[in-house]
C-alpha cells in the first residue's frame, strides 16, 4: 500500500512540474488546438445534418418519385444509355408502437407466430458472481434475485414476416404492426 501512495505522490509531483513548465506560448498553443477542436465539432455536426437531409431527399426519389413516374408510363424497369438498369421492387417495413405491443404480441401468439417474439430474462450480478450468473436460469427465484424480463421482435424479423405475409396473400392487421408496403427504385450501374 505504501508503494501505491509513493507512486501517487510521484505522479502528482511530475504533473505539477509539467504544469509549472508551461509558458504563455504553450498555453496559447493549447488554446488554439482547443478552438480548432470546437470548430471542427461544429463543422461535423453541420455535415451530419446535411447528410441526414440528403438521405431523406434520396429516399423520396427512390421510394416515391421514380417508382411513381415509372408506374405512370407502365414500366417496372428501364435501361439507361450508360448501361445502368433501373428496377422498381416492392419494399416492406413495420414498427410496432409501444402502445400496440401487447395486442400485437397476443395476435401473433394466437395465430401461431409467437416464435417471432424474443423473450429475454436478465439479472445483474456483481463481480465474482460468475457461477451464480451461470446457474441463474435454473435457480433465479431460489437465489433471491429479481429478474428483468423483456420481450421483443427484431426489426429485420418483423420486416421479413410482413413481406412473407403480404406475398402469400395472408391477411393480418397491418396497422397494429405499423406495417407498410411501398416501392423502391434501385439503379444497378452499367459495366
Amino acid at each position: 500500500m505504501q508503494d501505491l501512495v509513493a507512486e501517487m505522490e510521484a505522479d502528482v509531483g511530475s504533473v505539477a512540474s509539467a504544469v509549472e513548465s508551461i509558458d504563455g506560448k504553450g498555453l496559447k498553443s493549447i488554446a488554439e488546438i482547443a478552438r480548432a477542436v470546437r470548430d471542427k465539432e461544429v463543422e461535423v455536426a453541420a455535415l451530419e445534418q446535411t447528410l441526414k437531409a440528403e438521405k431523406k431527399a434520396l429516399l423520396k426519389l427512390t421510394d416515391e418519385d421514380l417508382p411513381a413516374m415509372l408506374q405512370e408510363i407502365g414500366l417496372a424497369s428501364l435501361e439507361l444509355d450508360d448501361g445502368s438498369k433501373v428496377t422498381v421492387r416492392p419494399t416492406y417495413g413495420a414498427h410496432i408502437k409501444i402502445d400496440n405491443r401487447e395486442q400485437a404480441y397476443e395476435w401473433l401468439r394466437q395465430h401461431e407466430f409467437g416464435d417471432l417474439i424474443k423473450n429475454t430474462v436478465s439479472c445483474n450480478f456483481g463481480r465474482g458472481e460468475d457461477q451464480q450468473a451461470t446457474d441463474f436460469c435454473d435457480f433465479a427465484e431460489q437465489q433471491g434475485f429479481v429478474a428483468e424480463q423483456r420481450t421483443e421482435i427484431h426489426s429485420s424479423t418483423l420486416k421479413a414476416w410482413v413481406r412473407e405475409q403480404v406475398e402469400s396473400g395472408n391477411e393480418f392487421p397491418m396497422e397494429l404492426f405499423g406495417a407498410f408496403v411501398g416501392q423502391r427504385a434501385t439503379i444497378k450501374r452499367g459495366k
